[in-house]
């Protein structure tokens, strides 16, 4: 069986010559003596192959493993693991692993890092858990175990008991000052929206890197921390023998976005240029965003066109920007003008248009994106709940409900937040409650959905009820929260629980009342006949 082409120059070499790689020597061994191949010469011939994206040959190799009888031991194993991961087959990979009689460390880690690299993450949760249970002295989980398993949970998973659970581990086994470890913790805490648990990990790191930094500033910006996101950029300034990189600059310039702040912002492009920090496709969407956010469309148009490689968050970022500023025929314009329209670039497109109320025309977008050929996923499917929680169209939700669970959607926690908000504005708790019943990991976001859909249908002390096993179950509220909780005070005119909850916000969340709070504390002074006092409150707010 011919596998691979016999290079011309090909010599012969001994096992003692330094020069040759075990690679080599592997190829040499193929074609000299096929019958004396053994286990590790296969499995560099399968790194070659993986190397290479030789998928046919690779797959012939694990054939000829298979025929000649070889017993998998796990250098092999892990290299067959790793192929069929390269070529996107973790089936494969799959059945490799269990195939495999004694496995060890190194091979749980090859298939763990499998299913993170194609978001099989159920997967990587149950199979992590199968190997901390059938653990020993001699096969445990390692440090690279542990990443592994934080980054891919930290894309999908919100539910802060995963980390806490990790993070135990991590300090029972002594990983805790490993930073391989400890960074993807952080950024698992900070999608948690564990800001506190984030910074408790950061402060306790004694030789942080630049990725240490990035992870908890980069959690400050995504999470909405602005002003911690700024002031520990600064401190970053302040630190000896590190530097920002387009990674920092890029979460600080978000910061700077999201709070239109478009004079912080040139400061961050000044030293971007004065300090020679590349200007990659990361550092450069960035910067058009915040023009764009800011209302410079004109210069966030003049570094786009100057941009030599786009990509979809490029054109996402500058599409937005009009949109924002109300320039929906440009928007479209540039939409239209792109080379190839992707999926993530028509969710991009039909989001904005929603966040920026144009929610009919999204929904026209919608069904044109569909009849293109694209099939809508979760990010489409919570973008069209929220306009429909708008649009009153009680058949449309259930519509999207029932394309939801057909292809496998129904449990993403977007998705299920959009369903529980859409069902709860159209009045079909019932509805909202299974939807909740059936969620496998409550985060904040579905817990208030939830609390929010009692509330404004009047089922008051219900939410109130809510929000407290919200509380026993460990997850944090946070400033939409408590504007659903105070409207179910406001809506029994509970005076006093208003009151506490209020002051609960600041002494005990560090989360500052807006408007809207003060708005539901008025409302409750109203209902229960205390005009006078809540005008003075709500005076006493505004001038605070």
């Amino acid at each position: 069986m011919k596998i691979l082409r016999r290079p011309s120059n090909l010599q012969t070499y001994s096992v003692t010559n330094l020069r040759i790689s075990p690679i080599q020597l592997a190829i040499n061994n193929f074609y000299n003596n096929p019958q004396a191949l053994n286990n590790g010469d296969y499995g560099h011939l399968l790194q070659f192959c993986s190397n290479n994206r030789l998928i046919l040959h690779g797959k012939q190799l694990h054939a000829r493993i298979i025929l000649f009888n070889f017993t998998l031991d796990n250098f092999l194993a892990s290299k067959l693991i790793n192929f069929y991961t390269k070529i996107g087959l973790p089936c494969n990979a799959r059945k490799v692993f269990d195939e495999i009689p004694q496995k060890n460390t190194w091979v749980y880690n090859a298939m763990l890092l499998a299913y993170s690299c194609h978001n099989k993450l159920l997967e990587t949760l149950e199979l992590f858990s199968c190997f901390v249970r059938d653990s020993n002295e001699s096969i445990k989980p390692d440090n690279f175990t542990l990443t592994c398993v934080l980054k891919a949970l930290s894309s999908l998973y919100f539910d802060a008991n995963l980390p806490r659970e990790i993070h135990c581990y991590a300090l029972r086994h002594r990983f805790d000052s490993d930073l391989f470890v400890v960074n993807p913790l952080i950024t698992f805490y900070a999608r948690c929206d564990e800001m506190g648990m984030a910074r408790k990990v950061f402060d306790l790191i004694k030789g942080r890197d630049i990725v240490s930094w990035n992870s908890m500033i980069a959690g400050y910006s995504h999470g909405g921390y602005y002003e911690e996101c700024l002031k520990l950029y600064n401190m970053l300034l302040e630190a000896k023998n590190l530097r920002p990189d387009g990674v920092t600059l890029a979460s600080v310039l978000q910061a700077c976005a999201q709070k239109r702040d478009l004079v912080q912002g040139i400061d961050l492009h000044k030293f971007i240029i004065q300090k020679n920090i590349k200007m990659d496709v990361l550092v450069c969407n960035s910067l058009i965003a915040l023009y764009a956010k800011c209302g410079s469309l004109d210069y966030a148009r003049e570094l786009f066109a100057k941009m030599d490689e786009k990509d979809e968050v490029t054109y996402g970022c500058l599409i937005n920007g009009y949109l924002v500023h109300g320039y929906v025929e440009q928007a479209m314009e540039l939409f239209r003008g792109m080379e190839k329209q992707s999926l993530s670039a028509w969710n991009g497109l039909i989001s904005g248009l929603e966040q920026n109320n144009f929610r009919e025309l999204s929904m026209d977008l919608v069904k044109e994106m569909q009849d293109s050929g694209f099939r809508p996923n979760s990010v489409t499917v919570a973008t069209v709940l929220s306009a429909l929680s708008h649009l009153c169209n009680p058949k449309g939700n259930k519509e999207v409900h029932a394309y939801a669970i057909r292809n496998d959607l129904d449990f993403n926690i977007y998705v299920q937040t959009g369903l529980i908000d859409v069902y709860g504005k159209t009045g079909y708790l019932r509805s909202a409650r299974r939807v909740f019943d059936r969620s496998r990991y409550r985060s904040v976001m579905i817990w208030t959905a939830i609390i929010s859909a009692h509330a404004t249908n009047g089922e008051a002390d219900r939410a109130l009820d809510l929000f407290n096993d919200m509380l026993d179950h460990g997850t944090r509220p946070d400033d939409v929260t408590f504007t659903a909780v105070l409207t179910a005070c406001a809506y029994l005119g509970n005076t006093d629980k208003a009151w506490e909850i209020l002051e609960d916000m600041n002494d005990r969340y560090g989360i500052q009342p807006l408007p809207e709070h003060y708005a539901c504390i008025g409302r409750v002074l109203n209902l229960t006949g205390n005009e006078s006092e809540a005008a003075k409150f709500l005076c006493f707010a505004q001038a605070s």
